[in-house]
């Protein structure tokens, strides 16, 4: 079960009830994560965090992100689930609603382009 995010996490950054279930010959994604190793209370605010800590505390878990081998895997779960605490693919949750924010208005637009194509071309 998830711990509270006002907790520092003990255990691995990615839960696994929650990781989808891809697996290939060398295991799930996030058995090969750097937060999996001993920094995993960075990614998760504790309780009243001074923004001044919490700004520092996310800039270190970026740093493990920069470095991680499944960054980008761990960035795309973060955003289909879509997480709504901590720092996951090297994004913070602020950062991820930037994102998904982005990719929405994307599609959309890929979406109104595409059908003013097919209008077009119609008619």
């Amino acid at each position: 079960m998830l711990q509270p995010p006002h907790h520092p996490l003990q255990v691995a950054a990615v839960p696994a009830q929650r990781t989808p279930a891809r697996e290939d010959d060398a295991g799930p994604w996030h058995s090969d994560a750097a937060c999996r190793r001993d920094e995993a209370g960075l990614f998760f605010a504790p309780s009243k965090e001074p923004t001044a800590a919490r700004l520092a505390r996310e800039e270190a878990a970026k740093r493990v992100c920069a470095r991680c081998p499944v960054m980008v895997e761990c960035r795309e779960h973060a955003l289909m689930q879509p997480e709504p605490y901590g720092v996951w693919g090297g994004l913070t949750a602020a950062e991820r609603r930037v994102a998904l924010a982005r990719r929405r208005r994307r599609d959309i637009e890929l979406t109104a382009a595409t059908t003013s194509e097919h209008i077009a071309a119609a008619g």
